[in-house]
């Protein structure tokens, strides 16, 4: 085989440390992105935030070449007499005390340092849970330190929901290598003064067992508590299949008794964790805010999530053009770092707020009438109006949130498929579950409609929909089907 030399010509795309920048921010979250903006901050010396006291320099060559500050000695200066010794006193007096003595300075330091940090999300106690509810019982209660080894292996058996989930000859079991001659009546007596902590039906072993324990804490003079108990401990299987007649019979009650029964019953908590054990509270910061001036939609970017950042104009004025010692190439790569970032963070910025004015072109009726008047969108749509990629709009649309008159939603909520009407036009898919749940909302408890009754309600509104789509949608919702709707008491 003979070697030849061939001389090829093309054109490859390649992906720069700019442009991978500039992908990294557009996909990152509000949270993330303040987080990425503070390690920049504190890595590069060329980057700083705009001060709003005083003139505004807009990030660019112009902030570049921004004068420096005319007595620059002045700063050393100040900084030289940190040095000084303190105006400390030789001696103190007999009766006092160094705080005393530095105790304005120290309150001063305290009322500086709280005034800077005045995020409320940073003073919010941490969300009781159900287990240090239960602890906190446990250890103002008078158990032996045997009887409280045993306290603590319940409460560790005990899920968010208040039920057991190991059983009383397990919990057993695992206590009897650790404390000598353990007998299982020891673990059930611990168990039982476990079940009367607040709240009420807590450590039962399932259902029956929460409920016995609730009623059981009632007093005797309360009606229909001891048809209740033969009702939740012997007949709850009956009670689920709504056998009214057959529970009539076996509790040898009337009309009134089984519905006063039922009554008891049904003011008892089947989950008695929820009561306690509390989520902590999410809080979402929109990146976009739309609001209503002069009968037109405004969409703003949130000024929170997107600092204004310069160039730092006196260390960008120490770098010499024709000097390459070590010091000043690394003054120059910071300061082409942040001219990158600032850039990618403009386009970042530019790119959400040109995706975000789309959404809000298309989706009017929704800001104006709700969800019925959702209309069908994908992101193909949006790519070909702002002219980008399916990827980008994918990416900026992810974890961004838009703060809107009807509430907070991301921007993946404006997204829909579309079912087609007797009309020839289209509906959101949002829009139909907004009408399954109105209709639903308005049925009647004691016949509630099917998914094929309801699908020929909304063919009747013009909207061709499948009783499987309504049983798809329906289930998505966390809906229950009509049998399972029908209330019979």
């Amino acid at each position: 085989m003979k070697q030849t030399l061939q001389l090829r010509l093309g054109q490859t795309l390649t992906m720069t440390p700019q442009l991978q920048q500039a992908i990294k921010l557009l996909q990152l979250s509000s949270l993330d992105l303040q987080q990425e903006i503070q390690q920049v901050l504190d890595s590069n010396m060329m980057l700083e935030l705009a001060d709003d006291d005083g003139p505004h320099a807009e990030p660019g060559e112009q902030t570049m070449e921004s004068p420096a500050p005319a007595e620059p000695e002045s700063e050393f200066r100040e900084l030289s007499n940190m040095d000084a010794p303190a105006d400390i006193p030789q001696e103190l007096p007999v009766d006092s005390s160094w705080d005393e003595v530095y105790d304005s300075l120290q309150s001063h330091a305290v009322s500086s340092s709280d005034s800077d940090s005045d995020d409320f999300l940073l003073h919010r106690a941490p969300a009781q849970t159900l287990r240090d509810f239960l602890a906190w019982q446990t250890a103002l209660t008078s158990f032996s330190d045997r009887d409280h080894a045993i306290a603590t292996a319940i409460l560790d058996a005990i899920n968010d929901d208040g039920y057991l989930t190991m059983k009383v000859e397990e919990i057993h079991q695992g206590l009897a290598t650790q404390i000598p001659d353990l007998e299982l009546d020891e673990v059930k007596a611990v168990l039982h003064r476990v079940q009367n902590f607040d709240p009420p039906g807590v450590a039962a072993a399932d259902l029956a067992d929460c409920l016995r324990i609730q009623l059981n804490q009632l007093p005797d003079t309360i009606p229909w508590k001891k048809q209740a108990l033969a009702l939740v401990t012997q007949h709850l299987d009956l009670l689920a299949k709504k056998d009214l007649v057959k529970l009539k019979r076996v509790l040898d009650v009337s009309d009134e008794g089984l519905n006063g029964t039922i009554a008891l019953i049904r003011s008892l908590e089947p989950k008695p964790g929820r009561q306690i054990a509390v989520a902590e509270s999410q809080y979402v910061v929109p990146d976009v805010f739309v609001v209503r001036q002069a009968d037109q939609w405004t969409v703003m970017l949130n000024p929170e999530i997107s600092p204004r950042l310069r160039i730092n104009p006196f260390y960008s004025n120490m770098i010499k053009r024709a000097d390459s010692s070590a010091d000043n190439v690394t003054m120059k790569n910071h300061l082409q770092e942040a001219r990158w970032f600032i850039k990618s963070l403009q386009s970042r910025n530019e790119t959400l707020l040109k995706v975000a004015r789309c959404i809000v072109e298309r989706q009017k009726d929704f800001l104006e009438e709700g969800e019925t008047a959702m209309k069908p969108l994908v992101l193909r749509d949006i790519a070909e109006e702002v002219g980008m990629h399916e990827s980008t709009i994918s990416r900026v649309t992810t974890q961004k949130y838009i703060h809107t008159p009807n509430g907070v939603y991301e921007f993946k909520y404006f997204f829909s498929s579309h079912v087609s009407t007797n009309a020839g036009g289209e509906c959101s898919a949002t829009a139909i579950k907004a009408y399954l749940r109105e209709i639903i909302e308005g049925e009647d408890p004691l016949k509630p409609l099917s998914d094929d009754t309801i699908s020929k309600m909304l063919k009747a509104r013009g909207i061709n929909v499948a009783r499987r789509t309504i049983a798809k949608y329906r289930e998505a919702m966390a809906i229950p089907p009509s049998n399972e709707r029908k209330r019979v008491f």
